[in-house]
């Protein structure tokens, strides 16, 4: 099936940048069915493989709108990382729409607040939902966006269990939560902690946002989710909201599974690292960053991403449970 792709910014006047200088920016990409007679591109340079798309292309044609799936990238990552997922949801009939969340996405500066805010994820993904007419354009009657399904891998399974109805109780990162010779920081940002307490003297911007830590950010038009290889941060919500949600990584996953009412856990085989749920990488890839590429002996990331996608397929197609990778 033709890959067709779309990408662009829109800008939520309610809340800042982190620089305080405009609207924060949320930057969306859309994998989707394209027309049979597309013409494809080739995939620009990049550390990841990637499908050829065609770019701004007419829909496939079906007889029903093809459903849609959110995806929410690990920190410091990008949508681009989701694209391996993005495309085999397309072959399986789904479109997917991604976000790079500012300041805590590699297609901008890396920022501190961004990677220290995590709850300022999952509005973006709500805010796409809101203003779909800024993204659909001419697809708008090809699209289902009343039932929508999500997937997201490591910070990204935070913001989506934000959206089934989970609530933070704290930040794993807040100064309060420090542990001699602990982690101060993800590898992305390994000395993250040191920077809260000078962002809360001297940032409005960020003490308003660590104000809205414990809001909800339920978002009821989503009605199932694939949480992959979720990272310590989910071990800050509140026990009694994920009551309320109908659905190392393993530990992590285990913890969230026993305490949703409704939800699946799958635990892959064969020593499994936390980055198979990024693309397989490209020469150039290999050579920056070969730690995030290279798997254990007889693994092949290409074949657990199609038992990944198949899983969610299958998820999706059933609805109303959560489920965990």
């Amino acid at each position: 099936m033709k890959l067709g792709f779309r990408d662009g910014v829109l800008y939520d006047e309610k809340r800042s940048n982190w620089d305080a200088a405009g609207p924060r920016p949320i930057s969306w990409s859309l994998w989707y069915p394209a027309a049979d007679d597309a013409q494809s591109d080739v995939p620009e340079r990049s550390w990841f493989q990637r499908a050829a798309v065609a770019r701004d292309a007419p829909v496939r044609p079906e007889a029903r709108p093809y459903p849609l799936v959110l995806l929410s990238h690990g920190t410091g990552g990008s949508a681009a990382g989701l694209e391996w997922l993005a495309r085999r949801l397309v072959d399986r009939r789904f479109v997917a729409l991604g976000v790079s969340h500012h300041g805590n996405t590699g297609i901008e500066p890396y920022r501190a607040e961004g990677f220290a805010c995590l709850w300022e994820r999952a509005p973006d993904l709500s805010y796409l939902l809101d203003h779909r007419d800024a993204w659909l354009s001419d697809l708008s009657g090809d699209i289902d966006t009343n039932s929508v399904f999500a997937a997201g891998f490591s910070a990204g399974a935070y913001s989506v269990m934000l959206l089934l109805g989970a609530v933070a109780q704290f930040s794993q990162f807040e100064p309060s939560r420090m542990k001699p010779g602990g982690a101060r920081g993800p590898r992305e940002f390994p000395d993250l902690a040191d920077h809260i307490p000078a962002l809360l003297r001297t940032s409005d911007v960020f003490r308003d946002s660590w104000s809205r830590m414990s809001n909800s950010y339920r978002d009821d038009r989503i009605k199932a989710a694939l949480i992959c290889a979720p990272g310590r941060s989910v071990l800050g919500f509140s026990e009694e909201s994920l009551k309320a949600v109908d659905a190392p990584a393993e530990e992590c996953s285990s913890w969230l599974h026993a305490r949703l009412r409704r939800s699946a856990l799958k635990i892959f085989g064969g020593g499994l690292g936390h980055y198979v749920f990024v693309p397989e990488g490209t020469a150039l890839g290999l050579a920056f960053a070969a730690e995030l590429f290279t798997d254990p002996p007889g693994i092949e990331r290409a074949v657990i991403h199609e038992e990944i996608a198949n899983l969610s397929a299958a998820l999706f197609q059933v609805s109303g449970i959560s489920a965990m990778a």
